[in-house]
């Protein structure tokens, strides 16, 4: 499968591998997750992009989630190797995460960890912008009741505009889930599904854009163990 691995510089290795799975709609090339990647990786935190196989085969359709599952947990297999290859210091703590879709595999993928391949389990799974549910439809239980057992520590970025369900519909809809999964739901004010935010706001997109990375480079240094 294509992959790309953007390297934190060692000044700076915060010692954090994020393996990052792209939307339903495009690959790992798009500007949304080309730009995050280098951006995390400047923030001290090395990043490997992928493909799924059916954007591999060019095709548009997704695969079910079994197979996207499995896609997923061999990019981190052969994330793993090649960073390790490339390191410059001992032992990763491995994140997992994704924009859209991509994220909602790395939430299966933390709760079904009886499945996790020979690699370290994740330190964390961060999310940017959870599809709850698709717009002009409210069902969501398939898309809710893993996330009830996720016992991995997880962020997710959800804007206030985003048409798959802000943060006060994630919220609610993890009402009542015993125990609470430690899971952490930042709101991105006025955002849609990719943290756009309207001209009639008057901010700085860049600068949206920016805070964001900021929080989940810190989010994920707060995890990481001393090396």
């Amino acid at each position: 499968m294509a992959a790309a691995l953007y390297r934190a510089l060692p000044a700076n290795d915060a010692g954090a591998l994020f393996v990052f799975a792209h939307g339903a709609g495009a690959g790992h090339q798009h500007p949304f997750m080309t730009s995050y990647a280098a951006a995390l990786s400047e923030r001290g935190v090395s990043v490997v992009t992928f493909n799924f196989n059916y954007m591999e085969q060019r095709r548009k359709t997704p695969d079910r989630a079994p197979m996207l599952e499995d896609t997923f947990r061999r990019a981190i297999v052969g994330a793993v190797n090649q960073a390790g290859a490339a390191a410059t210091g001992a032992g990763w703590q491995v994140f997992i995460g994704g924009k859209s879709m991509g994220g909602r595999m790395a939430t299966h993928l933390g709760a079904g960890l009886d499945r996790w391949p020979d690699v370290p389990p994740p330190a964390g799974i961060v999310a940017f912008g959870y599809p709850l549910a698709p717009p002009r439809s409210r069902r969501t239980g398939d898309r809710v009741a893993h996330l009830k057992t996720l016992t991995v520590p997880t962020l997710i970025m959800q804007g206030t505009r985003d048409p798959f369900g802000g943060p006060a519909e994630i919220r609610e809809a993890l009402t009542g889930a015993d125990p609470a999964p430690p899971i952490e739901i930042l709101g991105v004010e006025g955002g849609d599904h990719s943290f756009a935010v309207l001209k009639s706001s008057g901010r700085d997109q860049a600068a949206v854009h920016a805070t964001i990375q900021d929080a989940v480079a810190d989010w994920i240094r707060a995890r990481c163990q001393p090396r």
